[in-house]
């Protein structure tokens, strides 16, 4: 058990040189008002005077005092509390003379045996980073004192707290102090050691009041009660020792220490504790084994070895939790670079396979929130492209009047017997062109994700590349200016796809011949059931009217029947027995005509020799109007072609614009990026610019260092313990 709070004085040694307060190290901390006799009783439980005195504030900054015991014969036990390197000057202890030294942690391994330089030390240090005029700091003086006088203990001298600032001290003086003793006494590591004056009322301790808001159940709190020879003649501090004013848990020990006189008239510690003695066995004869400074001394040592046994797996914890932590940091800082070409070449190779690997879905870091990478074109390719070629209607922005224009122009002057081809081949050019457009999107959204992989790489998987920023600039540069360069080339060859499928109308593509053969036998059998349905659904005097509603001949007729195949649905004007009439301008069969459209056909002449001149230039305008039997056929016929076409054409785009897209942009920079980026990067010139750190790397990467260094050794400190130590 002995053994423990040198290890916490150690481990204590070890993070004090990193300045680090991640680690929790138990201790005790001196907490009371201003001259409640503090620092007194600190300097009881050393023996000697090593401390500043005097009225008002003198403890200016936290003071950590570790008590070392150590053998009257040994002088250079203090070579064990370095680090293993000075063990070479322990020939510097041998020639200490007498038997107690103290050391600074500020001036290494200068060594004090008297302890009127030591005091001397302590008030030129708080001087000189507290100023000389009453200011505090919160940066700890570490004084270590070795002595066979002394047991082992960890304190804590803290300022008293004040509520008045004087000289040049802050407003704000008292919640400063307040702060600082907060700090220490917060850790639930540290024992509380809460020292007031037996002259003053317990009720109004301030620093049992500090104490009990860290410590409400009282479990580390340890009480003092100072200056019990000055209290007022008729009273005696019999209550507050036996704990019935205000019960601490772990108890109440009153101690007598040597006033302002005594200092100054040299009076040693060793006579202090001798009238100390003598005055409580006077006083307080039941109580004077369980007070005074010797037992003061001990039950301290008694509880700190208690609490760090408590709190030791705790902290072989956390260090360990550190230590991954730490090591994993500087890591990720990377190591100071030494050969720059190998350096600069290992990480243009680490990113270019790492943009290859995101790609093919072989990268280390797998994004799970979102679609990255090879998966994102995947889902581009075949869910955003293939959807959107699938919403593409064959027949969109076609209407029916639209075909028949196309028929009639397709035929020129003459009439057609038959359903022009030309006609159909103008139309579905003008369908299949609408499948540019989506094409050379679909090429835009893959760039776009080829660019967001560079990001992705950079944050995940090349985190060497965040200490070099100008290297990290350059092959984003690199990497976009190649994807920049194959765009064109990609979109030209999906333009060509395009432009390939409107070179040539292929009527004799298999799926089509099938879909015509079919189509056919589907008109045929439609024209079949018309046929039969005709008797019934034509009356005989309807059939014998007109175009223009008048009564025909039956030569007339004939003729009319005669010509009716030569007509593309009734769009030609063809002159008849010298009537003059043009057919085009004229509705078959519609009952439900417009007046004014009426109007019009009747004022038409029989004859043009009967003084009415035909305006030969008024070229009829496609209107909404119902079609005749061979117009609606012949547009049927066109549209379920046109459909047919475009279908197997969009199979096909749908097909090779994925395709292309690998073939041009993917797997073409996945296959040049290597040699494109040490094309571009790897130059001697380059090298020292490109490998410059970012400015606090270096500084961060030392700290980390720092403080990985002092966790191995707190954890080879704690792991020479024994186990059977913990319990």
């Amino acid at each position: 058990m002995e053994a423990l709070i040198p290890v916490i004085n150690k481990l204590q040694d070890v993070f004090n040189t990193v300045g680090a307060d991640i680690i929790q190290l138990p201790q005790i901390a001196v907490v009371g008002t201003q001259s409640s006799g503090k620092s007194s009783v600190l300097e009881s439980l050393v023996g000697r005077d090593l401390l500043p005195r005097g009225t008002g504030i003198v403890t200016r900054r936290p003071l950590i005092l570790q008590l070392v015991h150590v053998d009257p014969e040994d002088r250079r036990k203090t070579g064990e509390e370095n680090e293993p390197n000075t063990w070479k000057n322990g020939r510097l202890y041998k020639g200490v003379d007498g038997e107690e030294w103290g050391k600074f942690l500020h001036t290494k391994n200068k060594i004090y045996t008297d302890f009127d330089e030591i005091r001397q030390e302590i008030e030129n240090e708080t001087e000189r980073v507290s100023g000389n005029n009453k200011g505090i700091s919160d940066e700890p003086i570490h004084l270590k004192i070795f002595s066979p006088h002394v047991v082992n203990l960890t304190l804590v001298d803290l300022p008293g707290i004040t509520k008045v600032p004087v000289g040049d001290q802050p407003k704000d003086i008292e919640l400063q102090i307040r702060e600082l003793i907060l700090k220490y006494i917060s850790n639930p590591n540290s024992i509380i050691l809460a020292v007031t004056a037996a002259n003053t009322d317990m009720a109004t301790s301030e620093a049992l009041k500090v104490a009990r808001e860290v410590d409400p159940d009282g479990r580390r709190t340890l009480a003092v009660v100072t200056k019990l020879d000055l209290m007022d003649a008729g009273t005696d501090a019999m209550d507050v020792l036996m704990g019935r004013v205000i019960p601490v848990k772990l108890g109440l020990i009153g101690v007598v220490n040597r006033s302002q006189l005594d200092i100054n008239n040299k009076k040693s510690v060793a006579d202090s504790i001798r009238d100390e003695h003598g005055f409580l066995q006077k006083k307080y004869p039941s109580l004077a084994n369980r007070n005074g400074t010797k037992y003061l001394a001990r039950t301290l040592n008694r509880l700190l070895m208690h609490h760090i046994r408590d709190c030791l797996p705790e902290l072989k914890t956390r260090i360990n939790v550190l230590s991954a932590q730490y090591q994993s940091l500087l890591s990720s800082y990377g190591e100071p670079v030494e050969d720059m070409s190998a350096t600069l070449l290992q990480l243009i190779t680490k990113f270019a396979t790492e943009y290859c690997n995101t790609i093919e879905g072989t990268a280390k870091y797998i994004e799970t929130a979102e679609l990255c990478g090879g998966a994102r074109i995947c889902y581009i390719f075949h869910e955003t492209f293939g959807r959107t070629l699938e919403s593409v209607d064959p027949l969109g922005g076609l209407t029916t009047i639209d075909v028949l224009t196309a028929i009639r122009n397709a035929t020129g002057p003459r009439p057609a017997l038959f359903v022009p081809e030309v006609s159909f081949e103008l139309l579905v050019k003008r369908q299949v062109k609408r499948l540019e457009e989506p094409s050379l999107r679909c090429v835009e959204l893959v760039h776009e994700e080829m660019q967001r992989i560079i990001q992705h790489c950079s944050n995940y998987s090349t985190q060497e590349l965040l200490r070099f920023p100008k290297l990290h600039d350059a092959i984003v540069e690199v990497v976009t200016s190649l994807l920049r360069k194959r765009l064109p080339v990609t979109n030209e060859m999906v333009h060509n796809l395009v432009a390939i499928e409107l070179a040539y109308i292929n009527t004799k593509h298999p799926d089509f011949a099938d879909a015509c053969g079919l189509m056919n036998n589907n008109i045929e059998e439609q024209r079949r059931n018309r046929m039969r349905e005709l008797p019934t659904a034509v009356p005989r005097d309807k059939s014998l009217k007109g175009p223009g509603g008048q009564s025909m001949s039956p030569t007339d007729q004939q003729s009319a029947e005669g010509d009716g195949p030569k007509m593309a649905g009734g769009a030609q004007a063809e002159q008849e027995g010298g009537t003059g009439t043009w057919r085009g301008m004229l509705k078959k069969g519609d009952e439900g005509q417009g007046e004014e459209k009426t109007k019009l056909q009747s004022s038409i002449p029989a004859s043009p020799q009967k003084g009415h001149a035909v305006n030969l230039l008024d070229v009829p305008v496609p209107v909404a109007r119902k079609l005749s039997a061979r117009e609606q056929r012949d547009c049927e016929v066109i549209e379920r072609l046109i459909k047919s076409y475009f279908l197997i054409v969009r199979k096909n785009i749908q097909d090779s614009v994925p395709k292309a897209v690998m073939h041009f942009l993917v797997n073409h920079v996945k296959d040049s990026l290597q040699s494109e980026l040490v094309g571009q990067l790897y130059k001697p010139a380059l090298l020292d610019d490109l490998l410059t750190e970012s400015e606090d790397m270096a500084q961060r990467r030392n700290e980390a260092a720092d403080m990985l260094k002092a966790l191995q050794k707190a954890s080879q400190v704690i792991a020479e313990i024994r186990e059977t130590h913990l319990w």
